[in-house]
């Protein structure tokens, strides 16, 4: 199945990402990738190291005649988003991403393809393997556990680094430069529930909302795409009829809007027809107002068995209402930079079972005094209903720096190069660079990429097209950068 890609040019990058691709690089497991890594760079009898978080650092000389350029860092993440289809079949910990060909682009076969960032990381192992490309002296960055807490690039150890210049290979529009990120902060909650023994006389279903487009709670947030776990609440909240709540879980991956929502709930058997029809209703109103942006929602509930257990009707009211109250969307867009989104929120996460209410959500923003504004939103709720609330993994923003000479540098030979003016702008995204200008901040930063679409979604693809857009604009910035 990957055969294909090989062929495919530049054959050394998408060499380089297919051989990744058959190492499971989860965040926070990153050994194989990073053993992966570290084996590829002293093979190449490249200067090849590892600080302890486990970020990779490998470096290679400037060819001939470049020598008095200026030193590149080159940056990439290893880890990639985990997320998948219900119905599909595949183990993240053991098996190798399955990657097909489509006209011109490439996915996977219901899972994420893992391009964020993996074409980023393979476009850097290309250079350092290369034998005729020009290039001033190379710094590749290679960093951990970016997706689920940004922990390498907040523990990165800057005496591996001597570089002036970083650019970052981790966005997903190819006629974009990047000069500015969100920050972000994680919030957590847990409350403990009353159970109580589940009536007789009733009839049980499972509730399934499935089929949305879901994609990247930073960079897709702004679209209009449905969240499963507020919709799902919503269902559950609004409707007369007496509604006996077992478990509900939705969403999963905390950057990830979240796709997919079950619950597991009972109503008496005289009102079982009315709730089908209700639930025909809602799939209507569902359909009918994210229409055209969510084209196969799917919502069915279909009869199970009775749990032994139940929500307490109290404790259902409080959770549901809870979760009804948690904003979920844009809270500001900027007034600095038209189209940007400032700060927002998603609730990524949901679980209620076996006497344990949890959720996880994550706020970003570009301001750092409106991310603890929408930090104490998120929280109060959830204050309010007597949960264990645990704000953490806050990072901050990378403030835009319009006068910075690589962006002139790098704007001028994309004007040459194509004939038209890239996008220059900052991206609501959770980007390293924000972090790594805290460890280095004498380093002039630019962050760019192809185009990559439904990023963290089993939707994910990368076009070809685009990637060798990428790749030839990257080694015309490399052979044309500035002098010491």
């Amino acid at each position: 199945m990957n055969d294909k890609i090989r062929e495919l040019e530049p054959k050394s990058l998408w060499n380089n990402f297919a051989d990744l691709n058959a190492v499971p690089r989860p965040s926070k497991k990153e050994e194989r990738v990073r053993k992966f890594m570290i084996e590829f760079g002293n093979n190449l009898g490249l200067e090849t190291a590892e600080d302890k978080i486990g970020n990779v650092i490998i470096k290679k000389p400037a060819t001939e005649g470049m020598e008095d350029k200026q030193t590149v860092i080159l940056q990439s993440h290893l880890d990639m988003v985990h997320q998948k289809n219900n119905d599909t079949v595949f183990d993240f910990e053991n098996e190798g991403i399955r990657m097909i060909v489509d006209g011109d682009w490439v996915k996977a076969d219901g899972t994420t393809l893992g391009a964020d960032n993996g074409i980023g990381v393979a476009t850097i192992m290309a250079i350092l393997e290369s034998k005729d490309i020009k290039h001033p002296a190379i710094e590749a960055m290679f960093t951990v556990d970016e997706e689920t807490g940004m922990t390498g690039a907040l523990n990165l150890d800057p005496k591996y680094y001597d570089g002036t210049i970083l650019l970052n290979l981790d966005t997903e529009d190819d006629d974009e430069l990047s000069i500015g990120c969100a920050g972000g902060l994680d919030t957590d909650t847990t409350y403990e529930y009353e159970e109580k023994d589940s009536p007789n006389n009733v009839l049980t279903y499972k509730v399934e909302l499935k089929g949305l487009v879901g994609g990247h709670s930073g960079m897709d947030i702004h679209k209009g795409r449905g969240n499963a776990n507020k919709m799902l609440v919503r269902l559950l909240s609004n409707t007369d009829l007496n509604i006996y709540l077992h478990e509900m879980e939705g969403g999963g991956v905390r950057n990830a809007i979240p796709r997919e929502a079950t619950a597991i709930v009972s109503v008496e058997n005289s009102h079982s027809a009315t709730f089908e029809k209700y639930i025909e209703k809602m799939a209507s109103t569902f359909k009918n107002e994210y229409d055209p942006v969510e084209k196969s929602i799917s919502l069915t509930a279909t009869k199970t068995e009775t749990p032994p257990k139940m929500v307490s009707e109290y404790e259902t009211k409080a959770i549901l209402a809870t979760l009804n109250s948690v904003y979920n969307g844009v809270f500001k867009w900027s007034l600095k930079f038209d189209d940007l989104v400032e700060t927002s929120s998603s609730l990524a996460f949901i679980s209620v079972k076996n006497g344990i209410f949890k959720s996880s959500s994550l706020q970003r923003s570009s301001v750092e005094s409106t991310k603890a504004d929408m930090a104490r939103t998120i929280r109060s709720p959830f204050d309010i209903l007597g949960a264990d609330v645990v704000q953490s993994g806050d990072y901050p923003g990378w403030e835009p720096n319009p006068d910075s000479p690589i962006l002139k540098a790098m704007n001028e030979i994309y004007i040459n190069r194509f004939n038209e003016q890239p996008k220059v702008q900052a991206c609501h995204a959770g980007l390293e660079c924000g972090i790594l200008l805290s460890h280095l901040p004498h380093i002039d930063t630019i962050s760019f990429g192809p185009n990559i679409r439904h990023a963290h979604s089993p939707d994910e693809c990368v076009q070809i097209s685009s990637v060798q857009k990428f790749w030839g604009y990257l080694l015309e910035v490399l052979e044309k950068i500035p002098g010491k």
